[in-house]
């Protein structure tokens, strides 16, 4: 299974997100991330996180929705709403959920603040993987109502 972490910058969360999934991800499962405006940069403050959390992400790159490898069976939107974001709607046949996460680039105040935000965002995109990659995988891909249910109610989940 392709999993698609989708944001607007394809930047900070998404790239955390994709990083970490390909970490903790069984063989057969795969993410990707992408954005629909992305900055064509990684946030050097994401890139420092994964280093100090030993996440290699020198595969990792900021790209257009456009430039995918291969097509995604799971699309996970990443934009908060609660900041204003429009998120981008990924179009095709899809299974389609949003984990919303406030965008740590946008963070303001001291560079311990900003470093916190940076790490909020993680430990959400973290607990939410993690959650999903403990669920009955093989099982769930037979039902996609079932899985869909399950993503929806880990995107609300908070650490």
């Amino acid at each position: 299974m392709n999993v698609l972490f989708l944001c607007t910058g394809n930047s900070c969360r998404s790239i955390l997100a994709e990083a970490t999934f390909n970490h903790l991800a069984p063989a057969g499962w795969k993410a990707m991330s992408a954005g629909s405006r992305p900055t064509g940069q990684i946030h050097p403050r994401s890139l420092a996180l994964l280093a100090r959390l030993g996440i290699s992400a020198a595969e990792y790159h900021s790209k257009s929705w456009n430039d995918l490898p291969t097509p995604p069976d799971i699309v996970i939107t990443v934009c908060s709403s609660a900041a204003g974001e429009t998120c981008p709607a990924y179009l095709g046949p899809v299974l389609r959920t949003h984990w919303g996460v406030e965008d740590p680039a946008h963070a303001t105040g001291s560079d311990e603040e900003i470093d916190a935000a940076f790490m909020t965002a993680y430990r959400i995109l973290r607990l939410r993987i993690e959650t999903f990659l403990a669920l009955p995988l093989a099982e769930l891909q037979r039902d996609k109502t079932k899985l869909k249910a399950e993503l929806d109610r880990i995107g609300t989940l908070i650490p």
